[in-house]
């Protein structure tokens, strides 16, 4: 199992102590400590919606252009999400949770029960 995220943001450090608090050893990828890979984001887009992976109330979000952010929100384009989610990382909803092939974006406790 694997988490992605940013290790100070709130709604990571819950997920990860819900993670700890279940007992569920989890293999940690800090976007900004690591990055994002092509090959990552590919993965992601393949299996996630871009209007669930990118954060559209985000300060990183809200910094792009009109017409990246227009891309985005209005026709998900992938190709343009890639291309922001390798330059800004930040944008990517978190935690992006991934067990066994399926990946489930942001923290419930109950989905989280469900999930893993």
């Amino acid at each position: 199992m694997k988490i992605y995220g940013i290790k100070n943001c709130d709604t990571m450090k819950k997920a990860l102590k819900w993670l700890e608090t279940n007992g569920i050893d989890v293999e940690f990828h800090d976007y900004k400590k690591a990055g994002i890979s092509a090959d990552l984001a590919d993965e992601l887009l393949a299996n996630i919606e871009v209007k669930t992976l990118i954060n559209a109330r985000g300060t990183t979000f809200r910094q792009l252009s009109d017409e990246d952010k227009a891309a985005i929100k209005d026709n998900q384009d992938a190709a343009t999400a890639k291309r922001i989610m390798l330059d800004n990382p930040s944008v990517i909803k978190r935690p992006v949770l991934e067990h066994e092939g399926a990946y489930l974006v942001g923290f419930k406790a109950d989905q989280y029960q469900d999930f893993v």
